[in-house]
């Protein structure tokens, strides 16, 4: 280093400590998923949890869904791929729009929204598709089965009251 360098490093005027970015940071868990915080909504801790509870499995299959959207709009080829590759990224966005609305409204609740990938490989019940890719059929079908699961799931959702 130069001492050209050095003066320049020193004379470098520095904010306060607690002014600095604190990186690497760890905190503890304040709340687990499945726990209900307390809040003034006007719905019963039980009725609360039951339906974040309900929405969380709907917020894990609706990001697989989502996921294999974008899956399927990668490795599409053949005569339909401009199409369907427009169709399936349109249709990406539009579940990424319901991601939103339902992990918030598990918040609203007083719950923890899942979101990580272990969480919904964990907890969804679309089932996954392999790694390589697959015929264009095959994976509209995929599609076609992850919306029925969750639109099953949507309608044992409603009689949670």
């Amino acid at each position: 280093m130069t001492t050209e360098t050095k003066q320049t490093q020193q004379s470098v005027p520095r904010a306060s400590d607690e002014a600095q970015l604190h990186l690497n940071q760890r905190g503890h868990i304040i709340q687990q998923p499945g726990t209900i915080r307390n809040l003034p909504i006007a719905l019963d801790e039980q009725a609360r949890l039951d339906n974040a509870k309900a929405l969380n499995q709907l917020l894990a299959d609706t990001l697989m869904l989502r996921d294999m959207y974008k899956k399927h709009h990668w490795q599409l080829a053949g005569h339909t791929f401009y199409q369907l590759h427009l169709l399936f990224d349109k249709h990406a966005e539009e579940q990424t729009a319901l991601i939103d609305l339902i992990a918030e409204r598990v918040q609203q609740l007083g719950d923890v929204a899942l979101g990580m990938p272990s969480d919904v490989m964990s907890k969804t019940k679309i089932e996954n598709p392999p790694q390589g890719a697959e015929e264009v059929p095959v994976m509209i079908d995929r599609i076609l089965e992850g919306h029925c699961v969750i639109i099953t799931e949507a309608r044992a959702g409603q009689a949670v009251r």
